[in-house]
């Protein structure tokens, strides 16, 4: 066989979120992270108000406050993940969850391969794994590339596409997917990805765009994208059995 040619793995994969799922919104890692990016936007020069209107305003419109920056202001993308990401104080907000450690052992990895989905950059999604201890039990992973010029990001299908391409799977149905992040969920079973799930910490606090929110139960019961919203990880279980140990 030719050395260029790739078998497909036939084996389906699971795709796990890093931020505000693998660990808890309690931590206020979104809070410390949006005072950061409040922070970066105010050394543009904008005002206090400005620049939480024009933060919000980023990441409504692409999922990620960078993405709006580096579109329309000159900004150096690794900068920003230096002064933000980079700054976090993570050995102090989070620690290894033997319970979450188990939950990974538990997936059987004959049936399915295990991979992180992430919007952040390689760095910060690497030393969260490595805190939570859970490094070995990660086989890929998929990130925002911010050195790479128009990068992609989750919800954007082009970053779901590239995803799949670097797993080297092609069939969307074999994806499993969990995000805390509703639009990135959707985005994904618009895609054709079969097993979406939204991870909700209802009623904890959390920060998205710069805006404090409380996280609430989806509204629609009869959810007609067929995606199931759970509070705790080990929820995966009963709604995956089929690829659990």
């Amino acid at each position: 066989m030719s050395p260029d040619i790739f078998v497909e793995d036939p084996k389906p994969i699971v795709w796990f979120d890093i931020d505000n799922t693998l660990y808890s919104a309690s931590t206020k890692i979104s809070q410390a992270m949006g005072q950061r990016i409040h922070a970066y936007f105010v050394t543009l020069g904008l005002d206090d108000e400005e620049a939480s209107e024009l933060h919000h305003k980023y990441y409504t419109q692409y999922g990620l406050a960078l993405r709006g920056l580096t579109r329309h202001h000159d900004i150096d993308p690794m900068d920003f993940d230096r002064k933000c990401d980079g700054t976090l104080p993570l050995d102090d907000l989070i620690t290894p969850d033997p319970r979450l450690r188990k939950l990974f052992q538990d997936l059987d990895r004959t049936k399915v391969r295990v991979w992180a989905l992430t919007n952040a950059y390689k760095i910060h999604a690497q030393r969260v794994l490595k805190i939570l201890d859970l490094e070995d039990q990660i086989e890929g992973l998929v990130y925002c590339d911010y050195e790479q010029i128009g990068f992609t990001c989750k919800p954007e299908p082009d970053y779901y596409h590239n995803a799949m391409k670097q797993a080297n799977v092609s069939d969307p149905s074999k994806c499993y997917f969990i995000d805390d992040s509703r639009l990135n969920v959707t985005s994904a079973k618009e895609l054709g990805w079969g097993h979406c799930v939204h991870f909700c910490e209802v009623g904890l606090e959390s920060v998205d765009g710069g805006k404090m929110k409380i996280l609430a139960r989806d509204t629609n019961t009869n959810d007609p994208e067929g995606i199931t919203q759970i509070s705790n990880l080990e929820e995966l279980r009963t709604l995956w059995p089929e690829i659990f140990v």
